[in-house]
């Protein structure tokens, strides 16, 4: 297994990324297209997943909110991949990533389905509930400094 980004959206590994979005939060979860691929696109870094035969598995994305705070985005596995592990590589990846680049903290917008997730990884809750694409959410963060 290999783990690849980028920030070019005519990329192979974008396609990949966008490829198992669509499957995960446009096809299964019944997310508008529009709402899912949006203007940050291009300010984001894409991360994917390959195994050894090249197949995309999962996809992340991290956007900056300032010099301190990375925002961790469309973290999907593809369904033929679930509970193997991939997420928790890919959330590692991710981290490793944001680390190196002198973020201390992470933020992400947990679905409630995902929280137990998140909070294995040691993202602590924050404030309410929300709903975001009609699926109730909440916030998470993780300082990495």
């Amino acid at each position: 297994m290999y783990t690849t980004h980028t920030n070019d959206i005519l990329s192979d590994t974008y396609s990949d990324a966008l490829a198992i979005r669509k499957q995960v939060f446009i096809e299964e979860q019944q997310v508008p297209p529009e709402r899912e691929i949006d203007t940050d696109e291009q300010q984001a870094i894409h991360f994917v997943l390959y195994d050894e035969a090249n197949t995309p598995l999962a996809t992340v994305r991290l956007l900056a909110t300032d010099y301190n705070t990375i925002k961790v985005q469309r973290m999907a596995v593809a369904k033929d991949a679930r509970k193997k592990g991939y997420g928790k590589v890919m959330m590692a990846e991710a981290e490793s990533y944001a680390q190196k680049q002198g973020y201390q903290k992470m933020v992400l917008g947990a679905q409630i389905t995902a929280r137990n997730f998140y909070q294995n990884l040691g993202y602590q809750e924050e404030g309410d509930y929300f709903l975001d694409a009609g699926i109730q959410h909440i916030t998470m963060t993780k300082t990495i400094a």
